[in-house]
Formats: C-alpha cells, sequence, structure tokens
C-alpha cells in the first residue's frame, strides 16, 4: 500500500471509527497532504520508508515556509497521530516522529502602558485620603515592580527609610528594592492621612476606609477605576503596571539581570537560582535609569 493510500485510509478512520467532525478531518487532511508531497520530493512511496531524518525535514519546511511555532506543532502533532495509527496495525515498527520536538511555542508579549500613559495615570486626582492612598499605591508599583500579591502584603515597618520598601515575593523569598522619588512623595502624604482610617493596631501598609488591609481584589478594582479615570483607552491592572515598570527601565538601561533582579523574578536556567546582584549596582541602574526615579544633581 502507498503512502497516499494509508492516509486516505487514515482519514476514513478518523471519520467513520472515531466519528470526528468534517472540520478536523479537513485539517488532518491539509496536514498530512503537506507531508506526503515532502515524501514525493524525496522518493518516499510508502509508509515503511519514513524515518526520523524525513520528520525533521518536514518540520524544517515548515519553518521555511514562515509558519509559526503553534501551527508547527499542529502539523507535527497530525503527522505523529498517523504515524501511530500505522503501528497500532503493524505497519511499522516505531513511530519515527515520536522523539522529534516542534519548534518552542511563541510566547506573548507582556502588555505595557507607554511612559505618556503612565504620566496620565499617575497624575494626582486629589488630596483626600481615598485618592492619596490610590496615587501612593499606584506610584510604588510603578516606582518599584511589585507584584500585585506583593503590594498587598506590605505593612509600614517595610519601608526602609523611604529610599527602600521590603518585598516578600514568591516562595517567601525576600528582597529590598528601591523607591523612587516621586512614589516616597505619595507614600508620605498617604501616610499623613491613613491615621484617618486607622482601626486598632493594623499593620498594612495601605488599608481600606474601614481600617483594614486592602484586598488583592479591592487593589485591582481601584487601579482599574484609576486608569478609566485617566482616559486611557486600555484595560490597567496591577501586572501592567509591573511589565511597565520593567519594559521602561530595560529600555533605559539594556541591563536585563538588574531588571530582573529587582523584578524577583527566577532566573531563566533550569535550576532557577536568583541572578545575584551587588544591590548598590541595581540602585545605580534604577537611579540613572527609570522614568520616576531620584535625579540626583
Amino acid at each position: 500500500m502507498t503512502l497516499r493510500e494509508d492516509i486516505a485510509r487514515y482519514l476514513d478512520v478518523l471519520r467513520d471509527e472515531r466519528r470526528l467532525s468534517a472540520h478536523s478531518v479537513a485539517a488532518a487532511r491539509r496536514d498530512l497532504a503537506g507531508f506526503a508531497q515532502l515524501c514525493i520530493e524525496r522518493d518516499i512511496e510508502r509508509a515503511d520508508q519514513i524515518d526520523t531524518h524525513s520528520v525533521r525535514a518536514y518540520v524544517m519546511a515548515l519553518r521555511r515556509k514562515g509558519l509559526k511555532p503553534v501551527s508547527v506543532h499542529r502539523h507535527l502533532s497530525s503527522l505523529r497521530s498517523f504515524l501511530r495509527e500505522l503501528v497500532e496495525r503493524g505497519e511499522l515498527k516505531a513511530n519515527p516522529a515520536a522523539g522529534i520536538r516542534p519548534p518552542k511555542r511563541d510566547k506573548p508579549l507582556p502588555k505595557t502602558l507607554s511612559v505618556d500613559q503612565v504620566e496620565h495615570l499617575l497624575r494626582p486626582t486629589g488630596d483626600d485620603a481615598l485618592n492619596l492612598r490610590d496615587t501612593a499605591l499606584l506610584e510604588l508599583f510603578y516606582s518599584s515592580g511589585l507584584r500585585l500579591a506583593e503590594l498587598a502584603a506590605l505593612d509600614v515597618d517595610d519601608l526602609l527609610g523611604g529610599d527602600e520598601v521590603r518585598v516578600t515575593g514568591k516562595g517567601s523569598k525576600t528582597r529590598i528594592v528601591p523607591v523612587g522619588s516621586m512614589a516616597h512623595q505619595a507614600i508620605a502624604h498617604w501616610l499623613k492621612r491613613r491615621g484617618d482610617w486607622l482601626r486598632g493596631d493594623e499593620s498594612a501598609l495601605f488599608i481600606s476606609s474601614r481600617g483594614q488591609r486592602m484586598s488583592v481584589r479591592s487593589i485591582q478594582q481601584r487601579v482599574q477605576a484609576r486608569g478609566a479615570r485617566a482616559g486611557l483607552d486600555v484595560r490597567v491592572h496591577p501586572h501592567r503596571l509591573r511589565h511597565s515598570f520593567a519594559t521602561h527601565l530595560l529600555e533605559s538601561s539594556g541591563d536585563l539581570r538588574a531588571v530582573q533582579e529587582l523584578l524577583g523574578h527566577a532566573s531563566i536556567s533550569t535550576t532557577q537560582i536568583y541572578t545575584q546582584l551587588d544591590f548598590s549596582h541595581l540602585s545605580k541602574v534604577y537611579d540613572a535609569a527609570h522614568p520616576r526615579a531620584r535625579r540626583k544633581g
């Protein structure tokens, strides 16, 4: 039986035995047709002539055509399923596509705000306690690139002299990050009014009008509401501010490792070890590059 006949029989199995939809069968037909054409060009007429080199050549051909990794992944999955069927029928001893890995899928780029959009977002909107608190938490988000949970967990005691803040991140790992002058000023204004809402001995830096630590959900809502009030045409959320912090700082400094340390990210290596850098170096990168960092005359 020729390779094309094997493919035709496999498509019948998909339709009649596995009861796949017409759309799924048509997709498999298109994927396998491309592989069959490559086999013709390589003088491969029967399935038992297919080897790992043939499969790799097919993957490379798809990439040369400009297909995205996700599309290559689908084509390879279709081929792998077809060849598995032949193994189950006893026509192949092993699946030559079993050990072939598709190219890594492209990760979507994080969505960020432009510097101008951030300026609009962080523009003070009032001197009442609510607006002072919201401005302070927004400034700190963007100033220090904190995660939402990290900001919500901050206590007043985590402010270290105004220039730094102690953050507890994933895995209960603690790091010290700089606080820019604009964030420092906004926090100072908020702390003067924090006592208006304080109840008992609440230690949280950011509290609600009831005197309780702000919840993660509450912070999300306040950030989104501030974005809408600023007239931004994009949805604003805490992680978008974190991405903006990283993007703007990296664009200005070009120091990927410093940004990685400031964010508290694990290393890209498989061991997930945090990059260790001297904090004075991080401070210099921060002060020189971040749009709202302290500018030293």
